[in-house]
């Protein structure tokens, strides 16, 4: 059995996309276990793969230099891995590989393809192009290992009696966000043929939610009431998710649910569709040239209009349903 350690501690959204690469890698490939090291929050996202041992970890313990050094040293004498794997590329996981490096290990870390991003999101540049997913970018790891992995890029409902419509109006950042009133009459006008289920998280969204719940009749809002495993558990059971460029398209991936997905200034170009979800349910302004302006939704608008989300009709995410 060959044991891998992978990690990579945020963001939710990302993490979630590595379950089911690790559930089809982990398939093709029996002989192997992954060592899954993440934020502890994140367990239920692996809970039913086979061979998946999840590690979470509370970043705090392990500040700075020494703090990583006893981190990587407590996963060697825990684990015994024999690869590593670093799914993740930021500072904190290049100090890991350079420890696990010295100690003799073999270490394969992520290709995220920065140069290309940053020249798909050039607002100058017309010639927008399809990237490389970012779950074929996980899978790249393991293939660098000298592993065979065929991702489907297939659903796989974990749940057959599905009812309902399920909605996740909110978002990290503004740029992938559809303006709050068009997200109410949106709500409003699926309420009339479905029962909404409204997903969001922390104070400030609940609070919107429940006023929602009370104003749109057919609606109910679950932010802040369900923990992560209940979440996964009540969205396979939905017959479809609406949701920003956010992680709740990912969690509708997790357990096959079809997720009809609202983009901004953000764009499916750049490799975060959900697994296995189709470029057919996929809302956005088409002929914006500005966009994609960013990977993550997070700059402020160069037009200053913010007309990737203001113009999109929310007729289009009706008509997919």
């Amino acid at each position: 059995m060959t044991r891998i350690l992978a990690y990579r501690f945020s963001a939710f959204g990302d993490v979630a996309m590595t379950a089911p690469v690790f559930r089809e890698f982990l398939e093709q490939n029996p002989e192997v276990e992954i060592v899954m090291v993440s934020r502890s929050n994140f367990e239920a996202l692996f809970a039913d793969i086979p061979n998946v041992i999840f590690k979470g970890v509370n970043l705090d313990d392990y500040k700075g230099f020494f703090g990583l050094n006893r981190l990587a040293n407590e996963l060697i004498k825990e684990f015994h891995p024999d690869l590593i794997a670093n799914l993740h590329d930021v500072i904190r996981t290049k100090i890991l590989d350079k420890i696990y490096s010295t100690k003799g290990f073999k270490v394969f870390k992520i290709n995220k393809g920065k140069e290309e991003k940053e020249h798909l999101t050039d607002i100058w540049n017309l010639n927008k192009v399809q990237l490389k997913k970012t779950v074929e970018r996980y899978a790249d790891v393991f293939r660098e290992m000298g592993f065979q992995v065929t991702l489907s890029h297939q659903l796989r409902p974990t749940s057959f009696n599905k009812s309902g419509i399920g909605f996740a109006p909110f978002a990290q950042h503004k740029g992938k966000m559809l303006p709050l009133e068009k997200s109410y009459e949106l709500a409003r006008i699926l309420s009339l043929k479905n029962t909404v289920y409204f997903f969001g998280g922390g104070k400030a969204e609940t609070e919107i939610l429940e006023k929602w719940e009370k104003e749109i009749p057919n609606t109910r809002n679950l932010a802040g009431k369900l923990n992560l495993t209940e979440e996964l558990d009540t969205i396979s059971q939905l017959e479809m998710m609406i949701s920003m460029d956010s992680a709740n398209m990912h969690l509708a991936s997790l357990v096959g649910t079809r997720c009809v997905s609202v983009w901004g200034q953000t764009h499916p170009y750049a490799g975060f569709l959900g697994f296995g979800q189709s470029e057919e349910d996929v809302v956005q302004v088409k002929d914006l040239t500005c966009r994609p302006c960013s990977v993550f939704g997070d700059k402020e608008c160069f037009r200053g209009d913010w007309a990737c989300l203001g113009e999109l009709n929310i007729q289009k995410i009706v008509d997919k349903i």
